[in-house]
């Protein structure tokens, strides 16, 4: 009877005091997690704060800043309460910050960022177990200085340019905007790390009346941009008609994979309308995510080379129509020029450069692309075979490959394109040694000058 009681005892005792000491005295900290991109924080910058606590649940969190012996209150909150047994309700929470030094009288320079999270624990009389989280931070509210450096700037619609400018500052992120298309500009070429060049480019579409502008963002988000003097020329590009036949259906379908439905009553100009539109969709994507990264040094020199002995048999942005039995089926926009020699002519590196793509590329059949540095791509099409591989390096006249009739085409010759980062240009500029004077080298000598 007496063991019965002292049992009684222990567990009407014992295990509650167990319970409290286990679990309501628990001694485990909250956690927090601070997203903060940069230590610069800039005139508005938003954090993006996560706090959480498994066991007793949050309690409360706050945020400040101290600078110069001020704290200043940059967020708190007061999470529920489930009572003494169940502690608290929230478990994990995420908040988002807005942080504006000036409005809040916060001069620039050096910072704490002070963050405090405390949780529903027993611990410390109920005060709960208290997570202390500091970062040192800068206050920058000021934005970078751009200043132009190159003149003149005389782009067609659907060729390139070049513009040299001066940050004030070190910034991750600064270059050019033609409309809604941002370019890179990138340091190293001259002394200067502050010192910035950016190749742009208008696509088919831009003409006159397109928008261009630097602009520079440094690590605290501060951003300025800064205009430039610029003239447009107006190009209208010519209108093909390509006619389609079923000797060309029944020769070139049987090289591309693609499915069109059991039913179709005309199954290879389905086909045919399937592989110039959606692969040659699919290949377009595939392509900007090939010159997506770039080498940041200028590897070519002087004028690109072009296919000798060659005759132009489409040009750069060519409106073709495609016609088939005498309606018009679909209509493209070539995006290079079509040069044709004698069948498997040899092909050369246009410059100097860095292989980034040697494959097998849908309705561009076997293509290379070279990257010449600083964003500046060309592509070779059609190849009936290539001798290089990606990563290599190649110099300028160096046999790549053959011409050929891979992809989608009708005859022997090379589709040569070339790229501005995300925009397919006209080539024809880049054969021309006048034009690479006047837009790209003059104005890099005449910076270097102005700039020893």
């Amino acid at each position: 009877m007496k063991s019965r009681l002292i049992v009684l005892v222990c567990f009407i005792v014992i295990l509650p005091v167990a319970w409290i000491l286990v679990v309501r005295l628990e001694g485990e900290k909250p956690s927090i997690t601070l997203e903060l991109p940069s230590p610069s924080l800039g005139k508005t910058q938003e954090l993006s704060l996560s706090v959480s606590d498994a066991k007793s649940g949050v309690r409360r969190i706050w945020i400040g800043l101290i600078k110069d012996g001020k704290e200043v209150d940059l967020f708190k909150k007061d999470l529920p309460f489930a009572g003494l047994i169940r502690g608290g309700i929230i478990h994990q929470e995420s908040f988002k910050i807005l942080v504006e030094p000036v409005k809040m009288g916060i001069t620039d320079g050096k910072a704490i960022l002070r963050m405090v999270a405390r949780d529903y624990s027993w611990r410390g009389w109920l005060q709960g177990n208290t997570t202390y989280l500091e970062k040192d931070v800068i206050i920058d509210t000021r934005a970078p200085e751009v200043g132009i450096l190159s003149r003149a700037h005389n782009v067609n619609q659907g060729g390139a340019g070049l513009v040299i400018y001066r940050v004030s500052e070190t910034c991750p992120k600064s270059g050019v905007f033609v409309g809604e298309n941002f370019f890179p500009g990138y340091p190293g070429y001259f002394k200067d790390n502050n010192m910035l060049m950016a190749f742009f480019a208008l696509d088919y579409k831009q003409g006159p009346g397109t928008k261009i502008f630097v602009t520079a963002t440094d690590f605290a988000g501060n951003s300025s941009r800064a205009g430039l003097p610029y003239y447009i020329k107006r190009k209208v590009f010519k209108k093909d008609l390509l006619e389609i036949s079923d000797r060309f259906l029944n020769w070139k379908m049987p090289e591309f994979d693609v499915d069109i439905s059991p039913d179709s009553q005309t199954p290879l100009v389905d086909k045919f309308l399937k592989v110039n539109r959606e692969v040659r969709l699919d290949n377009y994507k595939q392509i900007l995510s090939i010159v997506e990264n770039t080498d940041k040094k200028l590897y070519w020199k002087g004028t690109f080379l072009r296919l000798p002995k060659s005759a132009r048999r489409a040009g750069f942005a060519d409106h073709r129509r495609y016609k088939y039995k005498g309606h018009i089926i679909d209509r493209q926009i070539h995006m290079g020029v079509d040069l044709a020699s004698v069948a498997r002519s040899p092909v050369s590196a246009s410059n100097t450069g860095k292989v980034v793509f040697a494959e097998y590329l849908g309705i561009y059949g076997k293509t290379v692309i070279i990257d010449h540095g600083f964003g500046l791509f060309s592509m070779y099409s059609h190849l009936s075979s290539f001798t290089v591989k990606k990563e290599q390096m190649v110099s300028k006249g160096e046999i790549i490959g053959r011409t050929g009739i891979t992809g989608l085409t009708g005859g022997d010759h090379l589709h040569f394109g070339m790229l501005v980062h995300n925009t397919f240009i006209n080539p024809v500029e880049w054969w021309d040694a006048s034009w690479i004077k006047n837009n790209i080298s003059d104005k890099i000598n005449t910076v270097t000058s102005n700039n020893r």
